[in-house]
C-alpha cells in the first residue's frame, strides 16, 4: 500500500511534530509512507470563511498532489473533513467537472488518522508507552462531520502505563473554530476557557487531541493559566515508545 501524509498547514507552520510523529508512527507499524512536496493549503480556510471561488486552487492543487496513492492520512480531523466533504461544494460552484471527479476519487481515499489505524490497518494497540496522566478532547469536526466515534479513545486506551481519563462535557466546542475565534473572540475564549476548566478538574498532565487548531487554542489558555497541562497531537502519543520517547516525556 502507497500511503501518503497530508502534513496540513497548521501542521507544517507551527506544530510538525504531529505530522513527524505520524511518519514516524505508519512506518513503524510497516506503512509505505510518501510526503508529497507539492502540497499545500487543503482550502479548508477560505471555505469556512465563506470564500469558495479562492479555495478553487488549492482543492485543485491538492488533488493533483495526492493523486495516485493508496491512501492518504491527515492528523486532523477538520482538514480531512474539508477533503471528504467540502472539496465537491468548491468543485461543483465552480463548474469544473474535472475537478468534481478528480476530488470524488480522492474523498474516500482520504482518512483522518485514526481512522486508517483501526479501520484499514486494523489496529488499535499500536505499541506506544506513554506513562502519564491523560485526558482527551474530540474535535468538532472528528466528532460530528467525520463521526470517528470511539476510535482515538480505543488506541489511547491500549497505550502501554497511560492514565486515561475522561473529559467533562468533552463533546462540547473549545470554541476555537478558526476565523471564528478572530470574529467573535470575546465567545471563543469564553468556550476555550469553560473546556480549559474541564480539563484542569481531570488532573491530567497531557491534554490530548486530533487536531493541532484546537490543541492551540486550549493550549493557549491552559499556558496563561499556568495550569501546568501540556498539549499533545494523538499521533505524538501513539508514536512515543519506552525506547524511543521522541522528546515528549
Amino acid at each position: 500500500m502507497r500511503v501518503a501524509v497530508m502534513a496540513t498547514c497548521l501542521g507544517d507552520a507551527m506544530f510538525p511534530d504531529a505530522p513527524r510523529a505520524t511518519v514516524r508512527l505508519l512506518r513503524r507499524l510497516g506503512v509505505d509512507v510518501e510526503v508529497p512536496q507539492a502540497q499545500t493549503c487543503c482550502g479548508q480556510p477560505m471555505v469556512n470563511t465563506g470564500y469558495l471561488d479562492e479555495a478553487v486552487p488549492l482543492v485543485r492543487t491538492t488533488v493533483q498532489a495526492f493523486a495516485g496513492y493508496d491512501a492518504v492520512v491527515v492528523p486532523s480531523g477538520s482538514c480531512a473533513g474539508s477533503v471528504r466533504h467540502q472539496g465537491r461544494l468548491v468543485a461543483e460552484r465552480a463548474g469544473d467537472d474535472r475537478l468534481a471527479d478528480a476530488v470524488a476519487d480522492l474523498a474516500p481515499r482520504t482518512y483522518e488518522l485514526s481512522e486508517f489505524l483501526v479501520d484499514v490497518l486494523g489496529v488499535t494497540d499500536v505499541g506506544a508507552s506513554f506513562p502519564h496522566r491523560v485526558t482527551y478532547h474530540p474535535t468538532c469536526h472528528s466528532l460530528r462531520m467525520l463521526r470517528v466515534g470511539d476510535r482515538p479513545w480505543r488506541l489511547l486506551s491500549a497505550v502501554r502505563g497511560i492514565d486515561l481519563v475522561e473529559l467533562p462535557r468533552a463533546e462540547e466546542c473549545c470554541g476555537f473554530g478558526g476565523t471564528f475565534a478572530v470574529k467573535n473572540a470575546d465567545v471563543s475564549v469564553a468556550m476555550g476557557s469553560d473546556k480549559a476548566r474541564h480539563v484542569r478538574e481531570t488532573g491530567a498532565e497531557v491534554l490530548v487531541a486530533g487536531d493541532a487548531s484546537c490543541l492551540m487554542h486550549v493550549g493557549g489558555l491552559l499556558s496563561r493559566q499556568r495550569a501546568g497541562v501540556r498539549t499533545l497531537h494523538l499521533a505524538e502519543v501513539l508514536a512515543a515508545t519506552a525506547d524511543d520517547p521522541a522528546g515528549v516525556a
